[in-house]
């Protein structure tokens, strides 16, 4: 969730628009709608170090909030943005579950 919200403040500032808290949360609603989304239908609170729930949520959440951006918060969604916006927030969504696994297993003394 986090992420969700760095990215739309960073996207805000690349863009010389306000960078209020409330103008950053308007920006990043679509998106935590479509991660909730994503959260509910994969239960992904069962197991949320899961890089496969991760995977599964990542279209999920880019889905919906692609669609909510566009329809419901009437912003648009450029194909550029698109582009952007999936990468990042894949990297962010399955990259930090990823890189914590690493890190768990390097951790864990060799038996």
């Amino acid at each position: 969730m986090l992420v969700i919200v760095v990215f739309a403040a960073i996207g805000r500032r690349n863009h010389d628009e306000s960078g209020t808290v409330d103008a950053v949360f308007t920006t990043a609603a679509p998106f935590l709608i479509g991660l909730g989304v994503a959260w509910l239908l994969l239960r992904t609170w069962r197991r949320p170090m899961s890089i496969l729930n991760a995977l599964a949520m990542w279209p999920i959440l880019m889905l919906v909030g692609m669609i909510a951006r566009n329809t419901v918060f009437d912003r648009g969604t450029a194909s550029s943005f698109v582009v952007v916006a999936t990468l990042f927030l894949g990297a962010s969504t399955v990259g930090w579950r990823v890189v914590a696994r690493l890190v768990g297993r390097a951790r864990t003394p060799a038996t």
